[in-house]
């Protein structure tokens, strides 16, 4: 019988710790909205500095976070933002840019790194004497780090490139940095020198930090002027939000320290899978706490056959396709649970009979 569940779909799925339940008990609280939420000045005066940017704003979601940005930037109609072709805006936000914003998406592939190459982002921008026909491009998005490509970095000589790029051309330059504290660990810089170019961040809060709630975007006053306003446009406007800010405030100051063991379990889980027979996996690009797998056809199993096993054994993994899955590590994953799926996964493969592993 199952006693415990080894839960690897997403760092979305933690659990408030002991300590972030104490503080949102505890939060001092007024209206947030009016502007008045002490807990919500304080989280988002500590993400400002830690960001090296002049203010910042607590919203509901990543997904907020990067809509409000890129509508602050492209505030008129037709304007257009260049960003990957396998980014989490462009993929899994809804289309949200354009159905709410009229923002046109012109996408640049991905490379496998999840870098877009200089010159393809400089031959997307354009030319203003074109405006007759063409929409006007105002903004470049970057994602960091990009958990399409397995959670790989983007370097800060990447990021300052692009960055020059976009002042060149009189663009802005907004960075999806979800798991951007993940990129500065696992790049071993200071978190705001990794966003110096960039105009405007999103941070997710309840990612690899562990938060139960929110993200936070940053940038100069007078974004985050505009920012305040839109989030109310959209209905991200909260009142007592402090308590959920308390329990953010609590996740930056614990969390951020323990995105090294993550790392370090995730190339264990990548390194261990390699070993497997009829399994396929690229350990060198996994970076931080995120693997993609392989299961080829030659093995004895097929993704959902696999799935279903380690399901039935306390286990959850994300399908990405018919063929491969997704791990993500988090901080609520010990390196027990690591083996003990490793061990599980190996048994599976192998055809064990006692399992009953049909393909």
């Amino acid at each position: 019988m199952v006693t415990k569940t080894v839960d690897l779909r997403s760092d979305t799925v933690t659990r408030p710790t002991e300590a972030m339940r104490a503080a949102m008990a505890n939060a001092e609280v007024d209206d947030n909205v009016l502007g008045y939420d002490p807990t919500a000045l304080l989280l988002e005066t500590e993400m400002a500095r830690l960001m090296g940017k002049e203010a910042a704003l607590f919203v509901p979601s990543g997904t907020m976070g990067n809509l409000i940005s890129v509508l602050v930037h492209c505030e008129v109609r037709g304007s257009e933002v260049i960003l990957g072709d396998n980014s989490h805006i462009h993929i899994y936000e809804n289309g949200g840019i354009s159905t709410i914003g009229g923002v046109h998406p012109r996408t640049v592939k991905n490379n496998s790194d999840g870098t877009m190459d200089l010159d393809l982002i400089e031959a997307a921008i354009r030319d203003p004497r074109g405006a007759q026909y063409y929409p006007t491009t105002r903004l470049i998005c970057l994602e960091n780090t990009h958990a399409n490509c397995g959670g790989r970095c983007l370097s800060v000589e990447y990021t300052d490139s692009v960055g020059e790029l976009a002042k060149k051309h009189g663009l802005k330059l907004h960075i999806d940095g979800a798991r951007i504290f993940n990129a500065a660990t696992a790049l071993g810089v200071p978190v705001q020198r990794l966003v110096q170019a960039a105009d405007s961040v999103s941070v997710c809060l309840s990612k690899g930090l562990g938060a139960p709630v929110g993200s936070v975007i940053v940038g100069t006053e007078s974004f985050i002027t505009k920012a305040r306003t839109m989030r109310k446009t959209l209905g991200g406007g909260m009142r007592q939000v402090g308590v959920l800010c308390a329990a953010a405030l609590v996740a930056v100051q614990e969390n951020v320290g323990k995105l090294e063991a993550d790392h370090r379990k995730a190339k264990l889980l990548a390194e261990g899978l390699s070993q497997i027979k009829g399994l396929k996996v690229d350990v060198n690009s996994v970076e931080t706490n995120i693997v993609y797998f392989d299961v080829l056809e030659s093995s004895n199993v097929t993704v959902m056959k696999l799935c279903k096993y380690l399901a039935e054994h306390g286990i959850l993994v994300m399908p990405e396709s018919t063929s491969r899955i997704r791990i993500v590590i988090h901080h609520q994953i010990s390196g027990s649970d690591v083996q003990y799926t490793l061990s599980c996964i190996q048994q599976a493969v192998a055809g064990v009979s006692t399992l009953r592993i049909e393909k």
